[in-house]
């Protein structure tokens, strides 16, 4: 299935790429990788603050960290043009602003990690750090930045047909099981 049909199927509407802050670039392709520069939740006046274990608690900060990951998403699509080019998301490092005695860095970035395979299956499992952090710009609750492993456009076409061809022989196979 098609990324985009699966954003559709899962009523995911991709936010708009938000401009870098700094002097910096939202991603740099090196090879087949592309490394995304770490975003947060929201984006200007709708961009959220606040410490984990001070002013949120750890599921509002997952909520944040599904967003901060819808945003990654947009920034893929943004540079790649078609999310089908994600071969799968490599690393994930997730940074949470939160107290010195919070300890559930993990769940709160699993937010994303849920988000990355809920929308490419397989190709969202990834590799990922979750660390705790005094502080984020702008006082934002979570940053997360990701490395993507990226198809060329023309193996990604070519890879369509296939897919489509596998899915048609799995179909076959349960139709000629039934009958029997």
């Amino acid at each position: 299935m098609k990324t985009e049909q699966r954003l559709k199927e899962l009523g995911i509407e991709l936010p708009p790429v938000s401009s870098p802050v700094a002097n910096y670039v939202n991603a740099v392709r090196s090879g087949n990788l592309m490394f995304l520069s770490g975003k947060g939740p929201g984006y200007g006046a709708n961009q959220a603050r606040g410490k984990v274990g001070a002013d949120m608690t750890p599921e509002e900060a997952k909520t944040h960290a599904r967003s901060t990951g819808l945003n990654l998403i947009a920034v893929m699509k943004a540079e790649l043009g078609d999310l089908d080019r994600v071969k799968r998301i490599v690393k994930v490092l997730g940074m949470v602003n939160c107290t010195p005695d919070f300890g559930g860095q993990p769940q709160v970035i699993n937010g994303c990690s849920d988000l990355f395979v809920e929308v490419f299956g397989d190709r969202g499992r990834h590799a990922r750090s979750a660390v705790g952090m005094v502080g984020l710009p702008n006082g934002i609750p979570v940053e997360i930045e990701c490395i993507v492993e990226v198809a060329d456009a023309a193996s990604a076409r070519a890879a369509r047909p296939a897919a489509r061809k596998a899915a048609r022989k799995k179909v076959a196979k349960k139709t000629a099981k039934k009958k029997r």
